[in-house]
């Protein structure tokens, strides 16, 4: 089955009626997890991105409080669920504001954690990955946001 266009899907949609509409809403979120969480951002989150944002860090510091920091193996693996999970929730917001937020949050954490990430090759270039891409959605901002978070991004390549 080939998959309609964004375009066909959009006219499509504005000819159904509301009922139908919300029928497909409905249908669509049981259908994947994914589309259930991004249809309860649009619904209930979106209005106050600030809330969910403090949410989302507040989820951040709570994985971090329980990562198993003896063993470096172990706490690769659960930064990356961390970062998959940030990446998600970012996603659902399409702000990249929330994006270089987020993800600063991220990095700060992750320096003042006490994990020895600098001997591991692989969370160095996990850290510089994530910088990189804080730097580039910084870059697409308004001159006076990039003052701003250059100016944050600037203590944590240090």
């Amino acid at each position: 089955m080939k998959a309609a266009t964004i375009q066909e899907i959009k006219q499509e949609l504005q000819s159904l009626s509301p009922t139908r509409l919300s029928e497909l809403c409905l249908r669509l979120a049981k259908f994947k997890k994914d589309n259930k969480e991004l249809l309860t951002y649009l619904l209930f989150e979106a209005a106050d991105e600030a809330a969910y944002i403090g949410a989302i860090k507040k989820e951040i510091d709570e994985e971090f409080a329980a990562l198993p920091k003896p063993n470096l193996y172990l706490t690769k693996k659960s930064l990356r669920k961390v970062l998959r999970t940030t990446a998600k929730q970012i996603r659902y917001t399409g702000s990249p504001q929330a994006e270089v937020e987020l993800l600063t949050y991220f990095l700060r954490k992750l320096r003042r954690s006490g994990i020895p990430f600098e001997d591991s090759p692989v969370l160095v270039n996990l850290y510089r990955q994530q910088l990189k891409k804080v730097r580039g959605v910084i870059a697409g901002m308004h001159e006076d946001l990039q003052y701003d978070y250059l100016k944050e991004l600037r203590g944590l390549e240090g």
